[in-house]
Parts: structure tokens; sequence; C-alpha cells
């Protein structure tokens, strides 16, 4: 059994590790643990049996009606068991609580966020504001990840 908690403190450098893993492969962005420690409010982890984060995702507010689920991260040898799934969920959880009615992500995989309820839309479709973190990714200006949103209307609940 796996436990959803809002991250903590002790989390941070986990969590750098974690994302940072797949940064290294070129999968997202790389974060530095000043920004994880100055956004940590904005995850939520996972803890195996040990309590050790095994997974993470970010829910970063954007603006009033857009929210952006980021930084998902599941170690490696966990992947396949749901917990990606279980983390956006509670991000998604959390953005509708906000009563935040779209939220966006930039991937690699699109087919997972597909079966998260997300649907690709155009890059251009986001607001400019959501690209100030891009300037620092290695592939730009030649973006290649996927865009994708979901509305959290009642016609489309968590």
């Amino acid at each position: 059994m796996y436990t959803i908690d809002k991250a903590t403190i002790k989390d941070a450098t986990t969590i750098h590790k974690l994302v940072n893993n797949f940064a290294d492969h070129g999968q997202m962005l790389a974060r530095s643990l000043a920004e994880i420690y100055e956004n940590l409010r904005d995850f939520y982890v996972i803890r195996g049996d040990n309590g050790e984060v095994i997974a993470c995702a970010a829910l970063h507010i954007s603006w009033a009606d857009l929210a952006e689920v980021k930084s998902l991260a599941v170690s490696e040898e966990r992947h396949r068991q749901g917990l990606g799934e279980m983390v956006v969920k509670a991000c998604l959880e959390d953005a509708k609580s906000l009563q935040i009615p779209t939220v966006f992500c930039l991937t690699y995989k699109p087919a997972f966020f597909a079966k998260c309820g997300f649907h690709q839309v155009e890059k251009n479709a986001l607001p400019h504001k959501i690209w100030g973190e891009c300037y620092r990714c290695p592939k730009f200006p030649n973006c290649d990840e996927t865009a994708m949103m979901l509305s959290l209307t009642e016609a489309n609940p968590v």
C-alpha cells in the first residue's frame, strides 16, 4: 500500500535526484535543488513501505484558470505499478479543489497523459507565460514535447 502526501522539507533532495535522473536522459527539464525547495509546496509524493519517496509530481499554478502538472517522476524500479496515475490524480484533485478549471502538461509521454484524461493541443494554444522555463532547456527553441490539456469541469470530473 502506498501513501500520497504533500512533500516536506526532508523530501526535497530525493525529489531532486528522482527528477534529475530523468532529466539526465533528456526526458524532462532538470531542476536545481533550490528550485525544488522554492516550489516544494507544489509537490505531491508517493512513499514506499520504508517511507522513501518513490514518485512525485507538482501542480504549479500558472494563472487564475490554468495550472500545470510538472516534474512527474517515478523511480525506475516502480514503473508500471500505477504510481504515475496516482500522483497525477492527486494533482488534479488539488486543482479541482482550488477551482482551477484547466490543467496542462508538456510531455514526452503523451499516451500516459491521454490515459489520465488529457488531450493533445497545439503548443501555441498555451499562454506565452508558461514558456518562462523553456530558455533553460537544452532543446530550446526546438521543443519536441507534446502539449496536453484537461478540463476539470463537471462534465469531466477527476
